[in-house]
């Protein structure tokens, strides 16, 4: 016996709407996820005015990993500064001497910042500034991103960038290993303009700053970031090469003995006095800013010299201005001095219209005001070769030094 063939029930109108409202619905699911999937990485390509390098940020955080986006961006840069702020400003170029003499005919006010965030990865923020900055900034905030020198020293990140790299602490059991700033300095073709680029990396888990192979993933958004935005803003700036390898900032414990230092610190003179015998130091290769601390035998700091080009210069006067202004005289208005009682500084002229390099000395630990017996004759020696030692390695000008 044939069973008879089953049929389908037919479609209704009722069926029919009722599929189509599905199939509507699932389309709007669908287009929404495509949408916003779409809208996070239009906002990670149009991040840092479209600078960022989209594929670096996702290899250090994460090819799959959810990501949160913040930008700003704000100002411009390479044009010259309007004859108002140009007439508001000469009072004070006059009186800067030879702090800044580009200043007076551009004011860059670029400032670029975004932050990507990755919630179980860690997050990338990028800086982007144009110097020198108009005046009218000066003696209020930093005028540039700091990078950590306090407890470690930054080291140059070489390979032909004129950079730093730089952490809080390198220390494989601290909670801050997994992060660090690094900074790219490019001097554009423009006569005295500069970008400077800085970007703080922080991961999270087994990322250890203490493994060399991992410490490049902390330099390449910043460096891949410089390229674009020598590009972008037409600064027409060398470029390093690719950063392969970087070293690791120098902690409060690794000092050696001074009569030996082939970095930062070389041909400063020992002190018998002031029992100077020891230095923390680091390499120089073009970094934008060089540090030397001088210490007892058992590595006590007692001295800190600081050698300041380009940005890092611009922002350490605009600070004094407004920290030491009591003080009458201040590094943004004569190229040496001495600043209160614990400190002398030094200044170099630099080829291109680059600001004036500023070199300082400093007690250690010290307000200017509980030292009994200062060694005022060694710091001004001290500063005097670390001034003339550095100026030589960036091409500056014999620096103008200190008398008294």
């Amino acid at each position: 016996m044939t069973r008879p063939a089953l049929t389908r029930p037919a479609l209704t109108r009722r069926r029919i709407r009722a599929l189509v409202a599905v199939a509507v619905a699932l389309a709007a699911l669908t287009g929404a996820f495509v949408w916003f999937a779409g809208s996070e990485d239009r906002a990670l390509e149009g991040a840092c005015d479209g600078v960022l390098p989209v594929g670096e940020v996702r290899s250090v955080l994460g090819d799959d990993t959810e990501l949160d986006v913040t930008n700003r961006t704000e100002g411009s840069f390479g044009k010259k500064a309007d004859s108002a702020a140009k007439s508001g400003e000469s009072g004070e170029s006059a009186k800067s001497g030879e702090s800044d003499k580009s200043s007076a005919k551009r004011a860059n006010s670029l400032s670029v910042h975004c932050r990507i965030t990755a919630e179980d990865t860690g997050h990338i923020a990028v800086s982007i500034a144009g110097s020198p900055r108009p005046r009218a900034e000066y003696g209020y905030d930093d005028l540039y991103t700091a990078v950590p020198a306090r407890r470690t020293l930054p080291v140059p990140l070489g390979h032909g960038w004129s950079g730093l790299f730089a952490t809080d602490t390198a220390r494989l059991d601290d909670a801050e290993d997994g992060t660090a700033t690094t900074a790219v300095l490019l001097d554009c073709a423009r006569r005295g303009d500069s970008l400077l680029i800085t970007v703080e990396t922080a991961l999270r888990g087994a990322a250890t700053l203490d493994d060399p192979a991992v410490r490049p993933d902390f330099v390449r958004t910043a460096t891949a970031t410089a390229e674009a935005a020598n590009d972008h803003w037409g600064c027409g700036a060398r470029l390093g090469k690719p950063v392969r390898s970087v070293g690791l900032p120098v902690n409060e414990d690794e000092y050696e003995p001074l009569l030996g230092a082939k970095g930062t610190c070389a041909a400063v003179p020992t002190a018998s006095r002031s029992a100077v015998s020891t230095a923390r130091e680091t390499a120089r290769d073009r970094a934008p800013r060089e540090s030397c601390v001088l210490g007892t035998r058992d590595g006590s700091p007692l001295y800190r010299l600081e050698a300041y080009y380009g940005p890092y210069a611009e922002d350490a006067r605009s600070q004094y201005t407004r920290d030491y202004d009591y003080e009458n005289v201040t590094p943004a208005e004569k190229p040496a001095g001495r600043l209160g009682r614990s400190a002398y500084w030094a200044g170099a002229t630099c080829p291109r219209g680059a600001e004036s390099a500023l070199y300082l000395i400093r007690a250690d630990a010290a307000d200017g005001e509980t030292r009994r017996r200062p060694d005022l004759a060694y710091e001004r020696a001290a500063l005097a070769a670390f001034a003339t030692a550095s100026a030589t390695h960036h091409g500056c000008a014999a620096p103008s030094l200190p008398k008294g």
